[in-house]
């Protein structure tokens, strides 16, 4: 017997938070009857289990690697019209979501799957996976200011966690700075707010390295299969508790 949630994400109906909203809004049935209750727990071998009427399937586990190009956003559908980043995955039938996010203005590597649990054990908060960035600041920020971000640095959500952060290239003619940052947490916006807060913002920014996964010279908007050992190292970073102690 497994909970609900777990359940409908591991088969690749929407991310653990999307299933509990599904439950709740009373979307989901077992065996015939509505459930509402979060913490109820089915099996998915005996149970008929069914999301708008419809019976779940145990959908193949696929795992991705894209190349997001700004201006493309990484969700499901858009009002507005803009490009999604499923209009980039050719030949792929599975739905698949964003681990994480990237927003619109964010280009880089981006992860999709199917696998609920994968994608949960890769951004909850207590694993500490790494992500590494380049983000090119208006001005030349001073190691002083760099030395905030790698301590912490309050936000309006609270203090963040010590990052690594490195000069990779200064423009002084066009007074501007690309600078590499790893962080471990996933907070909205989060690098565009830390470069906010010590008075330099974010003009571009790249996701280079999620995990030890690195983009290397994918191109934009390509995407590509992750290999069994890449799957592997992404869950292990996930479950190291030693991934991050400072």
């Amino acid at each position: 017997m497994e909970r609900l949630q777990k359940i409908l994400a591991a088969a690749g109906v929407a991310s653990r938070r999307k299933c509990e909203e599904l439950i709740t809004s009373g979307a989901v049935e077992v065996n015939g009857k509505v459930v509402r209750e979060l913490g109820t727990k089915a099996d998915p071998a005996s149970d008929v289990i069914t999301v708008k009427g419809k019976p779940i399937a145990s959908e193949k586990k696929i795992y991705l690697m894209m190349n997001k190009p700004k201006g493309v956003i990484t969700s499901a559908s858009d009002p507005k019209g803009r490009k999604i980043v499923s209009d980039f995955l050719t030949g792929i039938t599975e739905r698949v979501y964003p681990v994480g996010r990237l927003d619109y203005d964010t280009e880089g590597l981006l992860l999709l799957t199917n696998d609920g649990e994968f994608a949960n054990l890769l951004t909850h908060p207590s694993h500490h996976v790494p992500k590494t960035y380049l983000a090119t600041v208006k001005g030349v920020p001073h190691g002083s200011a760099l030395e905030k971000l790698q301590k912490g640095i309050k936000l309006e959500d609270g203090m963040t966690a010590p990052a690594e952060v490195d000069y990779q290239d200064v423009d002084m003619d066009n007074k501007v700075a690309t600078i590499s940052i790893t962080i471990y947490e996933g907070r909205n916006r989060q690098v565009r707010r830390m470069f906010d807060a010590i008075g330099h913002p974010v003009a571009r920014l790249k996701r280079i390295k999620f995990g030890h996964l690195g983009l290397e010279n994918m191109q934009r908007g390509k995407f590509r299969h992750l290999t069994l050992s890449e799957i592997k190292e992404l869950r292990d970073a996930a479950l190291s508790h030693n991934s991050h102690k400072k």
